[in-house]
Order: C-alpha cells, then structure tokens, then sequence
C-alpha cells in the first residue's frame, strides 16, 4: 500500500500558526530534529486528544538543505530550494529548513502544538517566521475576495497533491510552497469595486466567477489557471490565512500552496510576476509585495517518523514491499492558485 500522507488533506480550520524555522549547523542539532520527526504523530495526538472537535493538525516539511544533511539516500525528485523570481515584480527565496503547518478550530490548540513543538526543538533552531492566521468571515482574504474556491476536492484533490508512483520512494508525500504578503489596503480599497473584481476575475459579494471572455489577460484567476500538455487543468490545494496587526498598520496573506509536484505552483508564479505572456503580469502585486519565499517537500507520515531513526531509515513507500502490494493501483496525478494581501492601512 502507498504510505499514508500527513495531514495535507486536512479540512480548512479557523486558525493556523505558521513557522519556519533553519537548523543549525551541528550534529546534536540535527539528531534534536531527527527526534521530532519521529515523535511529531504521537505529539499531535497528546495535544489533540483533549478535544477532537478542535481539528488539531500539524503537517512537517523539510527543506532541500535540511534534507541533504539528514543523509537520506536520494532526494524527492522535486525538491530545491525555492527558486526567487524576478519579473515586474520580484518573489524572494529566504531561508528555511523546516515548516511547521498547525492547524485547529480553536486558537488554543493551536497555540499549545507551537509551543509543545517549539519546546522540543529549542536551541536546535533559529526561528526565521512565525505566523499567526485566522479565518476571516467566508472565507474571504483582507482584499475582501473568497479565497480557495477553486481548490479541488475528493479524488481530484488526492491526485492533486499527494505524491505516487511517478517517485516511488517518497510515494505518500507532497511539496509546499509558501509565501508571506503584505498588503498596502489604503491602495486597494482606493480602487473602484469594478477595478477590483477586474483584477481578481470575480464578483466580490458573490464569488461568481467571470465569463471568459469577460476575464482581462492579467486577472488573477487567468494566470493561475494552468494546463498540461494535454490540456488538462494542473490543480493545487491552497490553505492560505489573513494575518495582520491594525494597530501597526500590517495587512496580509499567508500563501500556502500544496501539490504532489512544485512544478505547477512555479508556473503560476511565474504567470504572476512575470506574466502569460510577459508583461501581464498580476494586478494584485500592485498592492501585495511577496516578502519570503520556501518550498519544503512534505514526508509521509511513515517517512517523517523513519526519520527518527538516523540516515538511511526510508521505508518502502512503492507499493511493492511485499507480495500482498503487487497489484496496488498507481496513484493518477493533475493540478489553481489564490493569495492574499500586504501593508497599508484602510
């Protein structure tokens, strides 16, 4: 059977804290890493346990550098460090060696997992970003539009994210990509409501997306909507967060973006800072500036706790472990993009 992903898949929830984290450069540092690996599934059911109706989930990605220093024998095929973009707009790559998605329905449970977890790494890692999410009415981003409509669901989501026999090995996992924006809002909210569901390609109050024919080259909603060769859609899953302080003045969105190759949510990027073609490139970006850039790739369940055990402890993801996993079915794979806001005041 293909290892179980971690929690990826996981429902949106109301809250969410996200951390990046670099490990640094000692053995005893990453034999503390390699330790939480291994505990991370049964830390999350010691902080969940308490309330299941809170949703606790916690997934773990591991960045190209972290991931050369574990001394594993190969690499996921689709992990590198994040590639920073430069176009109309730039997109940077910043440091990161490990990713801590938590995610609950309570701030609380959230917040507990973070310290429980942070606890545990302790002077193993330097913290390069913490940030803390929060649903915002229906789903909307601060820039007032429904986030994550288009995020596929059921077998759709599966082959969009999680990874399968095209890299046996790490059958199971994902990759992740993330990127903090800050949003200028006064500038945004100068806009006209028309200008706006322009540059998003959908109606504000409703959500409704816009014919085609009626959708402007640069709508956001344009360039993240990508094909294969063979003219079938490439889907992501998306779990992005508002974030913010109004007393300072700071306004954003955390991008996360899930899929079961980083290829896809590049080429998005790509589209946005660069444009399709170029020069069309994302009116949001007039108003949201991209601060940090990361890709990490997401084990298994089973792979991050065989972490634990020291290099080279990778167990047979394939589906051919065994005689009974022979006839196992090949995972099929396909796969939008939305994000959220930057500095300003209303």
């Amino acid at each position: 059977m293909i290892a179980a992903p971690q929690a990826v898949e996981s429902p949106l929830t109301r809250a969410a804290i996200f951390i990046v984290v670099t490990v640094k450069p000692d053995e005893a540092a990453l034999e503390t890493v390699r330790k939480v690996c291994g505990g991370m599934a049964s830390l999350i059911r010691a902080v969940g346990f308490r309330n299941p109706d809170a949703q606790l989930s916690c997934v773990m990605g591991i960045g190209a550098n972290l991931w050369d220093r574990l001394g594993q024998p190969n690499r996921p095929q689709g992990l590198h460090p994040f590639r920073a973009i430069h176009g109309v707009y730039d997109a940077p790559s910043t440091r990161g060696d490990i990713l801590l998605h938590i995610r609950a329905q309570r701030v609380d449970y959230c917040f507990e997992m973070a310290m429980q977890v942070m606890r545990q790494l302790g002077e193993a890692v330097e913290l390069q970003d913490e940030t803390a999410g929060f649903k915002y009415f229906d789903n909307r981003d601060l820039l007032g539009f429904v986030d994550g409509t288009e995020n596929p669901a059921g077998q759709d989501l599966d082959a969009a994210v999680v990874i399968g026999d095209e890299d046996p090995d790490f059958a199971g996992g994902a990759y992740v990509i993330t990127q903090k924006y800050m949003h200028d809002l006064a500038k945004w909210n100068a806009l006209p409501v028309e200008t706006q569901e322009r540059i998003i390609g959908r109606h504000k109050l409703s959500d409704i997306e816009f014919p085609d024919d009626k959708k402007a080259p640069y709508a956001h909603n344009v360039l993240t909507n990508i094909d294969d060769a063979e003219g079938r859609q490439l889907q992501i899953l998306r779990d992005n967060m508002p974030f913010g302080s109004p007393s300072r003045g700071e306004f954003g969105t955390y991008f996360i973006g899930y899929a079961c190759e980083p290829g896809r949510i590049e080429r998005m990027l790509d589209n946005m800072f660069i444009g399709d073609p170029p020069g069309t490139y994302d009116r949001i970006l007039d108003v949201s500036t991209a601060v940090t850039g990361n890709l990490f790739f997401v084990p298994s369940a089973d792979l991050l706790e065989a972490l634990g055990d020291g290099p080279g402890d990778v167990p047979d993801n394939s589906g051919n472990g065994g005689a009974d996993d022979d006839n196992a079915p090949a995972r099929s794979r396909d796969g939008s993009l939305g994000i959220g806001s930057l500095k300003g005041g209303n």
